[in-house]
């Protein structure tokens, strides 16, 4: 029988909690401390289920029947009204909406990556996806909206961005599928919609002969001398640019001619350590007493409390005359790698120099120290080779 509305105002409190039943699954939930509650009970997937749409008497019973009527539609389409109203809510609070997601993705997973690594994702983001598509239902992006995003980007040239912007949007949207609140990734059913991209090798000098007369251009340089030093240490160490700019004096260790880098600056996600050659340490020598009382081995030209700037070290060698098809800051570790395995050292020595990650994943996971005695050796080795050629002096031996 239906309720009345003196009924529920004439209803008292009991000791414990009690239900005044309606129509089509309305009931009035009166609790001990007086409290009305509106509760709509209904069956989904054969389970009993019961939602909340309100209080008496801030919401009428007229009004609790209409929203009771509601649910029932929603009920009618296949629909749970408990999870239809938490989605809803969760769109209204921006929980659903791809940057929210894509964010939360980012923090949960960027301890795993370089700190660069992790900027460069959060940056690629921000600049080619949030303006477009942050503010749309994860769930409700379809194909052909990433490939607007997609299309934007490689009009601009930007092709290889436009494929890494295409996997880092599938990691998003895995994460939103493990998480429940997406259905499918988007981005599978866009396999060759972009044109493949020609990978480039990165610029370098291997020639011996052509490597004398850059070491000896590099030793004339007239700029900065901070980026001097830094060019003057690239081949010796031959690290990767970002880990040669963002290197740390607390990193180096100059009695011990070693300088270990975490695993929190490295590619691989592995510690790393870089013998010191006795010409490394003259060059370190030389730079402490420049920016020894700072944090960073080659400090920014404005601040010492940031890194040179990426571009400082390929800017020198432009201004040395080498165009970027001819040489770049990267470049010195082709120029070792090469030349090393030339003149007989073993690869595994110079792989682990260059910490490289071993396509099997039980040999990848290598002590860092792997091979040191021979990679101190080999760098020594590699700092004479390359005097040798500056100097144009007879190649040491093995």
């Amino acid at each position: 029988m239906a309720l009345t509305v003196k009924q529920i105002q004439a209803a008292k409190p009991k000791k414990k909690l009690y239900r005044l039943g309606d129509s089509n699954g309305l009931c009035l939930e009166v609790t001990p401390s007086g409290t009305k509650l509106w509760r709509y009970r209904y069956r989904f997937n054969g389970k009993e289920k019961m939602m909340a749409i309100g209080s008496f008497p801030a919401t009428s019973l007229k009004e609790a029947r209409d929203k009771r009527d509601e649910q029932r539609k929603i009920l009618e389409r296949g629909i749970n009204p408990s999870e239809y109203k938490k989605d809803q809510q969760a769109a209204a609070s921006g929980e659903n909406e791809f940057e929210s997601i894509a964010r939360e993705w980012h923090t949960k997973f960027k301890n795993t990556w370089t700190v660069g690594h992790a900027q460069t994702i959060l940056s690629r983001l921000e600049l080619n996806c949030f303006p477009w598509i942050g503010k749309m239902i994860v769930s409700e992006i379809e194909p052909p909206d990433i490939l607007k995003v997609l299309r934007r980007i490689e009009s601009r040239g930007a092709l290889e961005t436009a494929h890494r912007v295409r996997s880092i949007l599938g990691q998003v949207l895995r994460y939103a599928v493990a998480t429940g609140r997406a259905t499918r990734d988007a981005t599978s059913d866009l396999k060759g919609a972009l044109p493949p991209v020609k990978h480039k090798h990165m610029a370098t000098i291997t020639d011996p002969k052509q490597i004398g007369p850059l070491l000896n251009s590099i030793d004339e340089y007239e700029g900065r001398h901070i980026t001097k030093c830094a060019l003057q240490l690239a081949p010796l160490v031959f690290v990767r640019p970002g880990e040669l700019r963002h290197g740390l004096w607390s990193e180096v260790d100059l009695e011990a001619a070693e300088w270990r880098i975490p695993a929190g600056k490295m590619k691989a996600r592995r510690p790393h350590i870089v013998p010191l050659s006795r010409q490394a340490l003259e060059i370190l020598y030389e730079l402490k007493p420049l920016t020894g009382d700072g944090e960073f081995l080659f400090p920014s030209v404005r601040s010492k409390l940031t890194p040179m700037s990426e571009n400082t070290v390929n800017g020198a060698l432009r201004r040395l005359g080498y165009t970027k098809e001819e040489l770049t800051g990267h470049g010195f570790r082709s120029m070792a790698s090469t030349n090393l395995n030339e003149n007989g050292w073993k690869p595994d020595v110079i792989e682990r120099q260059l910490a490289h990650v071993e396509g099997n994943s039980v040999r990848a996971a290598y002590n860092h120290a792997d091979y040191l005695p021979e990679r101190r050796k080999m760098m020594q080795w590699w700092a004479d080779y390359l005097d040798a050629l500056k100097n144009e002096d007879e190649i040491p031996s093995i």
